[in-house]
This record gives structure tokens, sequence and C-alpha cells, in this order.
């Protein structure tokens, strides 16, 4: 049975040890699996650090173990100017793959913001990353922008 509870100091490691799998899930060919994992460390140490006020990470437990984390900001909409939360990084350990750790994740993200009072939760998630792009719709999430990118 998952639980999902608050980070403590001592769920750090985890976390990041965890977060290097975001290198493997459809980056796209101008980003670097390096540049994607160090990005998401350097945001999982200010939080533990106390650099990100308001920010939540959440663990899923299974059997007293860490199994996945979920990483929740406050952001502001571009177009209503209306608060909202986001998913700023959701990862689940490979052997918890499949087990409903993410769906888990997602309801206590969901839970999160509302509690924030907001209506909205918003994610990114790469385009090659067919996996969880079918996970969060299952989950009522729906594209609403597609960001484009030419290198130069």
């Amino acid at each position: 049975m998952t639980i999902v509870r608050a980070a403590t100091a001592a769920d750090r490691d985890f976390a990041i040890e965890t977060a290097r799998r975001f290198a493997a899930f459809g980056p796209p060919p101008w980003r670097t699996p390096h540049e994607i994992v160090a990005r998401e460390v350097e945001s999982l140490d200010d939080f533990f650090d106390g650099g990100m006020h308001g920010s939540t990470l959440l663990i899923a437990e299974d059997a007293g173990r860490p199994v996945g984390f979920a990483f929740l900001e406050h952001h502001t909409d571009y177009f209503t100017r209306e608060r909202h939360g986001h998913l700023g990084m959701i990862a689940v350990i490979e052997t918890a793959e499949g087990t409903g750790v993410g769906g888990a994740l997602l309801q206590a993200a969901e839970d999160w913001t509302r509690a924030q009072g907001y209506t909205r939760l918003t994610l990114n998630v790469f385009e090659g990353n067919t996996r969880a792009r079918r996970v969060y719709e299952r989950a009522a999430f729906r594209a609403e922008a597609l960001k484009y990118v030419k290198v130069l």
C-alpha cells in the first residue's frame, strides 16, 4: 500500500538519486542527459537548503521505503495571472513503475493544489516521454501549449 507524506531532510539522497532517472525519458536531441539531471538536482538541493519557499516535496512510500516523489510549486498563469499549482517533478523508482505509485503521487499533487485554493495543476513533459504522457492523459491532464525550439 502506497502512502504519500511530506519530505524530510532524510529524504534528500533518495530524491536526488531518483531524479537522475529524468535523463532516460525522451529528452530532445539538443538537450543532454547531464543538463537535465543537473538542473533538477539543483532544484532539489535548493529545496532542501531552504531556498524554495512555498514549494513542497512529497514522498511516496511502500512498506516504509521511499519509492517516488513529487515536487510542487506555485506558478502564475501567463494569460490570467491566476496562481496555480505546478508539478515541477515527479519520479518513481524503476521497480515501482506500473504499481500505482505515480497515480498516488498525482492524486496527492491534486490534493495539495486544492488545499492551496487553486483550481489548476500544470506540469511539463518532454514530447518523447510517451509513457508519462499516457499516464497524465489517463489522469485527465490535457495538452495546452506546445513549445517549439530551433537550435541555431
